[in-house]
């Protein structure tokens, strides 16, 4: 089949999948003139068994949408959320999905938390902004970097800088590295190490020290500074009969050779995820943290945290680096940290670094870095919220006393003949699909589009995985999808029982495509050609 074929089968696909939704969609009734009885616009209408009317297309929206691609966005309705409640999101329809994902990674306290919004509310009334430039700045600011500093505990830190995003995070991490090299008289020390697969961000800097090709194709990235290590990911890449510690003992050797082959002298830091997200839900080979510590530290290498998605609570520690034991200079976080319900983010310094940073201000006159937005009162004051409800609502043992429940009745699946692989810790989980449970037979990434049920699939991928997540989304609940690769990551206030219905909505979707996975293999089907 040629790609310009595919395309008219997919066209077609989406005319039939319009027609039909699964039973699983909530009854409602379709209201002309007026408010729905969920407050939805009177525009919109709700699915009433498996039949609905559809009153307005968003096909061909104004909107560039962000990882989309452009004939998504013409030919597809995407899926339009219109309210959330608890560990559930809405669409325009009235059909009610699980949120696997929590929005992404982040809505930590779930989508309808009072507290935070009357935080807000309260703030936004009292003073909607102010910057925090020329020593002039808003008390929530400066109780949040307070709060921040006395919450990470892995070692003592020094200050907060405020971003607004996980990506201004871990840019600020770079320019404030070569600021600290600068001072201290080494303008060749300038490199950073990050590791394949890692997720650090989509702009310039942070996308460059991301280890995923999607997001340096056709971007002129990564930058030349940026250096990439072996990916820890044990299952995948071990060698016959080598253990995890074994594994680690490699990964970092390989670490030190190429800090030695590039001349310690030019390298500035190393940055990590004490469990990578976005590459594929892969949490470290034992030992492998305190290894690579000793290499970096050996060498005069600052040790970045990249916590942005590990942080409050989510791995069963309040930080990944308590669970990992590491000791970083610099720690990146965000999304849990207002619970994403205003964007906020914060870099950790070090004494060691923030002191050097102090002299050469005042030499220079200014640290000049920062943005209009940087410490935003409501921001700020959201987030000190937040971190008041993880410690009143003790998180951490929330998720150490939900994580049996949700690993083990997960991981149970491990033996279908479709999956490599289960891991995770704590509240969040990845599945590897692979033919024959091996790394190194992936199947067809074909084989995806020839089954698409659902036009209001948003985000439309190829492979066994695409076909998972469609099922899924058919039963009721939203994946994370990459390749053949499915990262679960709820929100930590998710209940024992949404935890069956999500296992339970995995298993429906999973019979589904160990059935699709032996219909294809019996048919022989072949991979498209160009």
């Amino acid at each position: 089949m040629t790609k310009m074929n595919f395309r008219l089968v997919l066209r077609s696909a989406i005319r039939a999948a319009s027609q039909s939704r699964s039973d699983c969609c909530h009854r409602a009734e379709i209201v002309s003139g007026r408010l729905l009885d969920n407050g939805l616009p009177r525009f919109q209408s709700r699915w009433f068994g498996a039949q609905a009317e559809t009153v307005q297309s968003f096909k061909g929206h104004d909107m560039l949408a962000p990882f989309t691609a452009g004939w998504q966005t013409t030919e597809l309705d995407p899926i339009v959320i219109y309210r959330s409640e608890g560990c559930y999101i809405y669409d325009i329809h009235g059909n009610r999905y699980l949120d696997a994902l929590a929005g992404l990674w982040c809505t930590a306290l779930g989508g309808s938390e009072p507290r935070l919004v009357a935080a807000a509310t309260a703030q936004l009334n009292k003073l909607p902004f102010y910057h925090s430039f020329w020593n002039r700045t808003t008390k929530p600011s400066l109780d949040l970097a307070k709060e921040l500093l006395e919450m990470f505990t892995a070692r003592k830190m020094a200050k907060a800088f405020f971003v607004n995003s996980g990506s201004e995070a871990n840019d600020t991490q770079v320019k404030l590295v070569w600021y600290y090299n600068n001072a201290l008289g080494r303008p060749s020390k300038k490199k950073f190490i990050a590791r394949t697969k890692a997720y650090h961000g989509s702009t310039l800097i942070s996308a460059s020290l991301s280890g995923l090709p999607a997001l340096h194709q056709q971007f002129d990235l990564p930058a030349p500074f940026v250096l990439h290590t072996d990916c820890p990911h044990y299952w995948r890449n071990h060698l016959p009969g080598e253990t995890e510690e074994e594994f680690a003992t490699r990964l970092a050797i390989n670490l030190e050779n190429l800090i030695l082959k590039e001349g310690p002298e030019t390298i500035a830091a190393f940055i990590a995820e004490p469990v990578m997200g976005a590459g594929g839900v892969i949490p470290p080979p034992a030992t492998y943290f305190e290894k690579v510590q000793s290499v970096v530290k050996k060498y005069d290498i600052l040790f970045i945290a990249d916590e942005v998605i590990c942080a409050f609570g989510r791995l069963g520690e309040m930080f990944g680096c308590d669970k990992y034991k590491i000791k970083p200079d610099l720690v990146s976080m965000a999304k849990a940290l207002s619970s994403a319900y205003v964007p906020i983010g914060a870099i950790l310094v070090s004494p060691e670094v923030a002191d050097v940073v102090y002299s050469q201000s005042n030499k220079l006159g200014a640290f000049s870095h920062g943005f209009t937005y940087s410490g935003h009162p409501v921001s700020c004051a959201v987030a000190l919220e937040a971190l008041k409800i993880y410690k009143e609502r003790n998180i951490v043992e929330r998720v150490k006393s939900l994580t049996p429940r949700f690993q083990d009745g997960l991981k149970a699946f491990s033996g279908s003949p479709i999956i490599g692989e289960i891991r995770g810790t704590g509240l969040i989980l990845g599945t590897e699909f692979t033919d024959n449970k091996s790394p190194n037979d992936p199947f067809p990434s074909e084989w995806g589009k020839f089954h698409l049920l659902f036009v209001s699939t948003a985000n439309v991928h190829t492979g066994v995985g695409a076909y998972f997540g469609a099922q899924c989304q058919k039963y009721g609940m939203l994946v994370r999808v990459a390749g053949d690769n499915i990262m679960i990551c709820p929100s930590l206030t998710i209940s024992e029982q949404e935890i069956d219905e999500l296992i339970s909505i995995y298993s429906k979707a999973l019979k589904d495509t160990e059935e699709r996975v032996k219909e294809l293999k019996s048919q022989h089907v072949q991979p498209l050609t160009a």
